[in-house]
């Protein structure tokens, strides 16, 4: 039996997400690789015994996926994503974003997948028991920037990733995933090949087609050590704009944290923060209000008093995020923990909760 790259013999999940805009937007024929892979033997995806399939094909919500994704990642065994879409650079932020179905131009921001959520959390996820395999069309800002940034698409330190990415066409019909179909078709045959071997006969077949193409393959990545201080480089990353890179690396340290010391723990705690923050600096609102409702919650569960400054702080900043949030469903969705939490944690601002009730009224 084939274990991966991990040695893992478990029940591993396989993650199938096509997605591409619907019209005249559609650069990559992304579902149509969907077949293919739903015929290989789930227990092959993964190289496990068995395994769960969950298929994603041309999903509408990015918090639908990301819901998906985030419960696929917290499975303990291997995990398999194979992901056929575009990439788009929303120009405002500076951030590649996976389209979804109903992505335009101008609703970027709003209906696809930021790639770093994909990096937060597939990122904390133990090192060796993740693989991403990626049949990718790019817009030509993102095309551009992959020519000077060579860790554009990177994931973190756990997740190994194999793909290729080829220029969206022009005009004309949608491009074919040939290079994950090429990996589907390999899977069927019942050959129990290495990874790094069925990435390299499915560049080959691909670059036949799209010899433009650029191929993705994993290199060696870094592993924290407890004596080295992670946190100037996370800011310099995210300050520099590498939102993916510096999510990346907080998860990394956060399930460090997590494996060392529990989800119990002031360590675990500080590392959520931290990556509420990073959040807020990629200008994502509502995820920063989400982490730092978490880094409430998980104070308050390890005892701390509701008037200790680090609770109110985290309760404040997830109120002041909150507010920031323009989309009026997703700030909804959030309304009734926050009210929950300012019912327990007032804080030092009078009148905080009766702000939060009036704005969910409205």
């Amino acid at each position: 039996m084939r274990t991966g790259n991990s040695g893992v013999a478990a029940t591993g999940t396989a993650v199938l997400l096509a997605a591409a805009p619907a019209g005249r937007g559609r650069a990559i024929d992304a579902a149509s690789v969907l077949p293919a892979l739903a015929a290989v033997p789930p227990g092959v995806l993964t190289g496990t015994g068995t395994a769960t399939v969950v298929e994603l094909a041309d999903p509408l919500d990015p918090q639908t996926v990301l819901t998906r994704l985030r419960a696929a990642a917290a499975s303990p065994g291997p995990l398999v994503l194979c992901l056929a879409g575009q990439l788009h650079l929303d120009r405002r932020q500076q951030l590649t974003h996976l389209a979804l179905a109903r992505t335009t131009p101008a609703t970027l921001r709003y209906t696809a997948l930021p790639w770093h959520w994909l990096a937060g959390e597939l990122g904390v996820r133990a090192p060796g028991t993740t693989t991403v395999v990626a049949d990718l069309a790019a817009d030509p800002a993102v095309w551009e920037r992959l020519t000077t940034t060579a860790d554009l698409l990177h994931l973190g330190p756990g997740p190994t990733l194999y793909g290729r990415v080829t220029p969206a066409p022009r005009r004309g019909e949608p491009m074919a995933p040939a290079y994950l179909r090429s990996w589907a078709e390999l899977w069927r045959s019942g050959a129990r090949l290495p990874y790094a071997t069925l990435h390299a006969e499915s560049a080959a077949h691909a670059a036949t087609v799209a010899p433009e193409s650029r191929f993705l393959a994993p290199a060696p990545a870094p592993v924290p050590v407890v004596d080295q201080d992670p946190h100037p480089a996370i800011l310099a990353a995210a300050m520099a704009g590498r939102h993916g890179e510096a999510a990346a690396v907080a998860a990394a340290w956060e399930h460090e944290a997590l494996r060392r010391h529990g989800p119990r723990s002031e360590e675990a705690v500080h590392w959520t923060e931290v990556r509420a923050d990073l959040a807020r600096l990629a200008g994502e609102p509502a995820r920063s209000c989400e982490l730092w409702l978490a880094a409430a919650e998980a104070r308050l569960g390890l005892r701390q008093r509701p008037d200790d400054p680090d609770v109110e702080g985290a309760v404040d900043r997830a109120h002041h995020q909150w507010e920031q949030i323009g989309d009026r469903a997703r700030a909804r969705a959030l309304g009734p923990l926050l009210v929950t939490l300012r019912e327990r944690v007032p804080g030092r601002r009078p009148g905080a909760l009766a702000a939060v009730t009036r704005r969910m009224a409205d």
